[in-house]
């Protein structure tokens, strides 16, 4: 599926290259503990399939109410899931807009909770990418948009069921202190204090703001774009920000 920024990804042995590198990096200590941030959604994991598994629950609903809408939600599969939940609804066939309301409220009382973020997988290569950066020594920050009542535990025993490094030394799970904060304004306001772990070398989120926000506060750092999904009309990509889809090497 082209994206927006679908030219800009580095080709499979390029993207090999650059992953490399920020491994090789990890392991070099002379200017201080080397530090790698990680965003989660859409960088290191995929919701597709929460997303998938709550309107397959809202069919389970509808199915009497309902019937016709119920079997066009039950058709949704992680492939055709696009940013937009509204969205999802419209090319799914569900073109009832009474009907959006509920079910937008239906999915935002689950998407933003603990128990369905069980149903994430890991983006391709992720988590033995994570393992491989934390074995060569870097701190891995987990710095995620997520929020700390609804979403912190949630995430943590996801990172674990996925083989993610986490309730160890060396990984951090940094999460929002409220669900209403908004995800850039929060980044900006921590990205200075990731100094205090140590030097930043690499940072991957899938979100343009927040690459261009870290790159701008660790100018020496490699910020990495993961081109999957992200929210519409973000703003230009700082030149110095690479562009992968996928944690997957070639051999």
């Amino acid at each position: 599926m082209s994206t927006l920024f679908y030219e800009k990804r580095l080709v499979p042995l390029e993207r090999t290259r650059l992953l490399d590198s920020i491994v090789a990096r990890a392991a070099d200590r002379s200017e201080g503990p080397p530090v790698i941030v990680f965003d989660l959604d859409g960088t290191l994991m995929d919701n597709r399939p929460r997303v998938v598994a709550i309107l397959h629950e809202l069919a389970e609903e509808w199915r009497r109410k309902h019937p016709h809408v119920a079997a066009l939600l039950e058709r949704a599969s992680p492939e055709g899931i696009v940013y937009g939940f509204q969205d999802n609804l419209r090319r799914l066939g569900v073109d009832d807009e009474s009907l959006h309301l509920h079910a937008f409220e239906f999915w935002k009382a689950r998407f933003f909770n603990d128990p369905h973020i069980r149903h994430d997988v890991e983006v391709p290569g992720a988590s033995r990418y994570a393992r491989e950066c934390h074995a060569a020594g870097a701190t891995l920050v987990y710095l995620t948009g997520r929020d700390l009542p609804n979403m912190a535990l949630g995430s943590f025993a996801s990172l674990r069921d996925l083989g993610f490094p986490i309730g160890v030394i060396g990984t951090e799970l940094v999460v929002k202190p409220r669900f209403e904060m908004p995800d850039t304004e929060f980044k900006r306001s921590v990205a200075p204090q990731l100094s205090r772990l140590g030097r930043v070398i690499a940072a991957f989120d899938n979100e343009a703001a927040n690459c261009n926000l870290l790159v701008d506060c660790h100018p020496r750092c490699t910020a990495v774009f993961l081109d999957t999904q992200c929210a519409p009309d973000p703003p230009p990509l700082d030149p110095r920000v690479q562009v992968i889809h996928t944690f997957e090497r070639e051999p």
